[in-house]
């Protein structure tokens, strides 16, 4: 599969577990943190959840992955796609967090951060798994294929 197809199919893989742990945060904290709202906060549209939402969508599926597929090969991580996906990711939850936390502290600033990273972190690891798997790039995928030996 050709590399922005890839990057794509990551994406999607990974932002629909990533939805999933926000969407599931958003409930056990009854709304209380509203994730997608400060996107469209940050969009210059606050109030406006849907458009956060479909712009969270956007850039989880298409601008990160293939931000991901141009800069991969000067992302620390080692080989490994995944890893570097996973870094790719805490920078972007880095911004994530100063920029959506709005005015929450205490117990819940710190749920929102620890449920973020990891949300993230699970983002990442997706993104660059399936990413490194369709296009034969992973470690595995590596040690097991020779492009010299014609009987593979």
């Amino acid at each position: 599969m050709n590399r922005p197809l890839s990057a794509i199919a990551g994406g999607v893989t990974g932002i629909a577990v990533m939805t999933l742990l926000l969407l599931f945060l958003e409930v056990e904290t009854r709304s209380n943190l509203a994730i997608f709202e400060a996107v469209a906060r940050f969009a210059g549209m606050p109030g406006n959840v849907t458009l956060g939402f479909l712009l969270f969508l956007l850039a989880g599926v298409f601008a990160w992955p293939l931000a991901f597929m141009a800069l991969e090969q000067y992302i620390p991580g080692g080989p490994d796609p995944a890893t570097r996906g996973m870094v790719l990711a805490v920078a972007l939850w880095v911004v994530f967090v100063l920029t959506g936390r709005g005015d929450l502290s205490g117990g819940l600033l710190a749920i929102y951060i620890i449920f973020t990273l990891l949300a993230h972190l699970c983002y990442g690891f997706l993104l660059g798994a399936v990413y490194g798997r369709l296009t034969s790039e992973s470690p595995v995928e590596a040690d097991r294929y020779d492009p010299t030996d014609v009987s593979q």
